[in-house]
């Protein structure tokens, strides 16, 4: 019976004009690199949630592309005058002015205020194309993350959402990266945060750490925090070209080609990054 469908499917020419399907031709995969902190950030609204009693239903989120870390914040209205709000207040002024921003076609972010923000410091402006919006997939995921983060934490009062939001947040930027092996704290400060778990069973700096010796293991931290960067980003960067060498293969064809060595090449370079 499965095999009938997919051949009637196949031969359907409606099923085939109609179907949900990605028409674009393949391409290969091409990875987004960050070459350090908050060079490149990618920006995104997420919504409409439950309405809460103050209005708030929609979310904006930015998430920066080395070290993966989130801001996020709940709004009541998507404007561009929110957004340009958000980017000054969560970027600029706390991690300073970023090289690229990368966004989707909303007219929020194509706002003519909003771009004059970005022209003044010489921040690039990078839109998704609506055939490719994989371009801005850093920011799905971080979506995703808040999404379902949020979604485990309440049960019946969707309401209370923005009052989750914060501890989500947290639980992720502790957590570590899949990609770096690294919390996105520690790639953003050079130590790990002290979490409620080292409190309730104290962790070794939590009991036997002073002013003394905390001063010099902050010293080390930051003498260290460059290669730990380093090795997050090789780390990085072999597995994003061990994905695309797969994801190439089924391009291109499954005969032995060069994309059978970039896949060889990129596991060995994955091997020793861990």
């Amino acid at each position: 019976m499965e095999e009938d469908s997919k051949k009637h499917v196949r031969h359907c020419v409606k099923c085939q004009e109609h179907a949900d399907l990605h028409h674009a031709p393949p391409e290969e995969l091409s990875s987004m690199l960050s070459p350090w902190p908050f060079y490149q950030w990618g920006m995104d609204i997420l919504g409409p949630f439950p309405i809460t009693a103050g209005g708030v239903k929609w979310l904006l989120v930015a998430i920066d592309y080395f070290s993966k870390w989130i801001e996020a914040e709940a709004l009541a209205t998507i404007s561009a005058n929110k957004v340009r709000r958000f980017f000054y207040r969560q970027i600029i002024s706390r991690f300073g002015i970023p090289h690229t921003i990368i966004t989707d076609n909303g007219t929020q972010f194509m706002d003519r205020k909003f771009n004059q923000i970005l022209q003044d410091p010489h921040v690039k402006h990078r839109y998704t194309s609506v055939e490719h919006p994989q371009t801005n997939g850093l920011a799905k995921a971080a979506n995703r993350v808040l999404k379902h983060g949020l979604e485990r934490r309440l049960e019946a009062a969707k309401g209370e959402w923005p009052e989750q939001l914060d501890f989500v947040l947290w639980g992720y930027r502790t957590t570590k990266h899949s990609t770096t092996g690294e919390t996105p704290f520690r790639m953003v400060y050079g130590s790990e945060a002290m979490i409620p778990v080292e409190i309730g069973e104290p962790s070794w700096r939590k009991m036997y750490t002073n002013v003394d010796s905390n001063s010099q293991a902050l010293l080390h931290n930051l003498d260290a925090i460059e290669e730990m960067r380093e090795i997050a980003h090789v780390k990085e960067v072999a597995l994003k070209q061990r994905i695309a060498a797969h994801y190439n293969l089924k391009v291109v064809g499954r005969g032995f080609n060069m994309g059978d060595l970039v896949l060889r090449r990129a596991d060995i370079r994955y091997k020793n990054a861990r």
